[in-house]
């Protein structure tokens, strides 16, 4: 993938991640500047995705650490690199649920 690419589908799985917020009644707030999601829980405790071009990786940094994705085109899902390989939104899920204090279901668009 080139980097357009990379900026693109990046760009629209920030978005998506959004959409999938609003759809989950959750309450999380969040905030969208210059690449950087940032989701914010009722308790304080902060999510935020990072787009890192040269990687052509997403990264999110949780209360639990942090987190490098990568792009499979095949699957047209988001990876985490670590040992386990969990897809974003089962990641984001599990994360925001622990976070928030509140069963969290997102799911990708």
């Amino acid at each position: 993938m080139n980097e357009s690419e990379f900026h693109t589908i990046a760009d629209q799985t920030l978005e998506a991640i959004q959409d999938a917020i609003d759809d989950s009644g959750a309450d999380i707030d969040y905030e969208s500047v210059g690449g950087v999601l940032t989701l914010e829980f009722e308790n304080g405790t902060k999510i935020i995705f990072s787009k890192q071009p040269p990687a052509r990786q997403l990264w999110m940094a949780a209360r639990s650490g942090g987190f490098h994705f990568d792009y499979n085109s095949d699957a047209q899902q988001w990876i985490c690199d670590s040992g386990d390989n969990e897809e974003l939104y089962a990641m984001l899920s599990r994360l925001a649920s622990e976070q928030g204090g509140e069963p969290v279901s997102l799911s990708s668009p």
